[in-house]
């Protein structure tokens, strides 16, 4: 086993001597077209996605061809008055360009530039959400002057960079910053994972199972900072190992959803609280939502990378490691249910005579279980005794009670597997070995119900397991004959459909004084 030249970066932009990385040729080539038509653009993306790895990378290539380029982070001068926002700009101006600008105003600073002829600059502003909303348009408008002129002045590119698609916040009639100037910093695509774990083999002698690649690629959506803490934790844990294997993953998949301090994942949960129903339905229901980034909760959940939109404009969760993390985090997790439930559960009861999971009686008792305890017990309220999130939820946290409270009992195991679509989320569970993939679902119509069945047999054939339970959730009132409950064979996926009927009056409304 060889010693590590370089490592997985985690934090703050890459070097290449010390990190892993991605030259992405690709994206260096669309900035400098950019840059060689002077044009003044836009970079932008979510939270860790190597933006500050681009544009340094790009500003090398840019030096190597005689530009001589300048960036700037102001994201922590949100509060700053003109005056502190002018010496943070002209000191590094200073030292990146070695021109001094101290004492000047912001339009002493561009009249200086526009006499410049013999220098081509770059200006780059790093998290310019950053710029105090006090003078922001005035410093905007400044940077459009100098464009309208670029042609007989040194800066020849300025380019913004933020965690949005800021255009909408600097778009107005006369911004230099066109919509079609924006340069979007995508995820790592399957092989650009690939090639960075490769790097890492490469290197050490280490290798991963191509199983492992795919599941790190599947659960992060290619996010670079969660592709790179997904490798730097796996060394951390099994420096020694020269085999990574799924059983590897699964514990650092684990050290994720339960014991990692991850800022961005932090701030997604505390952000989450203040939209728990808006979450909720996107967890839950299934049900379309337009894609729209003036709504509060829409717009947060976007540059936290936690969704995105569809090929139809519709929210979809984007980064599946984020999605199980909420789902869990919103769960209730101590209400006395699953004490009182353990007490009748042990492992012999729920195997049959060849040792095979029982799956159906597993199910036959939670059925039992919801029609004598109902699901306002389940209802989150708030100090004021009203519902903080959706009602409906209370019908999957019911379920998530019991058959977490069932595999505490029997020392079984469960992982959550979170797709990307909305409302899709398998639970497939181990017992002494034996496994089985259990989907929830609130029935919504016949087309949903059917389509629901024919997604789970393929997943759960995609596992190589052979045994799938559908358990959907069905209003009292709904008398459509075809929802009924069934043992079904589909692509070789024995799918088992169980029915819970709910009431909406008794389980949802607020109880008569």
């Amino acid at each position: 086993m060889q010693v590590a030249k370089r490592y997985f970066n985690t934090s703050g932009p890459n070097i290449r001597a010390q990190h892993y990385t991605l030259e992405r040729e690709f994206l260096i080539e669309k900035g400098l077209d950019l840059v060689h038509r002077e044009r003044y653009f836009t970079i932008w993306a979510p939270r860790q996605t190597g933006k500050s790895t681009y544009f340094r990378m790009l500003a090398e290539v840019l030096e190597t061809e005689g530009y001589q380029v300048c960036h700037v982070n102001v994201e922590h001068l949100m509060q700053a008055n003109m005056d502190r926002f002018l010496k943070h700009l002209t000191w590094e101006m200073a030292e990146q360009w070695g021109i001094d600008f101290s004492n000047h105003s912001l339009e002493d600073i561009f009249s200086k530039i526009y006499s410049i002829k013999n220098k081509k600059l770059i200006f780059i502003v790093d998290e310019i959400e950053g710029v105090n909303s006090a003078y922001f348009n005035q410093f905007l408008h400044t940077i459009r002057n100098a464009y309208h002129s670029r042609q007989r002045h040194a800066l020849k590119s300025v380019i913004f960079v933020g965690v949005a698609n800021i255009t909408g916040i600097v778009q107005d009639n006369a911004s230099p910053f066109n919509i079609s100037d924006s340069l979007q910093i995508d995820y790592f695509s399957n092989k650009e994972v690939f090639d960075l774990l490769e790097q890492h083999e490469a290197e050490t002698g280490h290798t991963y199972t191509r199983e492992v690649k795919e599941k790190i690629y599947e659960i992060t959506a290619g996010q670079p900072g969660l592709v790179n803490g997904f490798g730097a934790k796996l060394m951390e844990l099994y420096p020694q190992k020269t085999v990574i294997d799924y059983a590897d993953y699964l514990v650092v998949e684990d050290w994720y959803l339960y014991k990692a301090l991850d800022k961005n994942v932090a701030n997604v949960v505390n952000k989450a609280k203040l939209h728990q129903k808006f979450l909720e339905e996107l967890l839950f229901l299934e049900r379309k939502t337009r894609f729209d980034i003036d709504k509060e909760g829409v717009r947060y959940f976007y540059i936290n990378g936690l969704i995105k939109d569809d090929e139809n404009g519709n929210v979809t969760f984007w980064v599946p490691l984020y999605k199980k993390r909420l789902q869990k985090y919103f769960y209730p997790h101590m209400n006395g249910e699953a004490e009182a439930l353990q007490g009748d559960m042990w492992l012999e009861k729920y195997l049959t005579a060849d040792k095979k999971l029982n799956i159906d009686k597993i199910i036959r008792e939670y059925q039992a279980y919801a029609q004598k305890r109902g699901f306002r017990y389940f209802i989150e309220k708030d100090a004021e005794g009203k519902p903080k999130g959706l009602r409906e939820a209370a019908l999957m946290y019911s379920f998530e009670t019991y058959i977490q409270a069932f595999l505490l009992a029997v020392e079984g195991k469960s992982y959550l597997e979170a797709h990307v679509a909305l409302g899709r989320s398998d639970l497939i569970i181990n017992v002494a070995g034996n496994e089985c993939v259990i989907e929830s679902k609130i029935y919504y119509d016949n087309v949903r119900f059917k389509k629901g069945k024919e997604q789970l047999a393929y997943y759960t054939n995609s596992l190589g397991i052979k045994q799938g339970v559908y358990l959907i959730f069905v209003n009292k009132n709904v008398n459509n004959p075809f929802i009924v409950e069934s043992v079904d064979v589909i692509e070789g996926v024995e799918i088992l459909t169980y029915i819970v009927k709910y009431d909406l009056e008794k389980d949802f409304s607020e109880p008569k004084e």
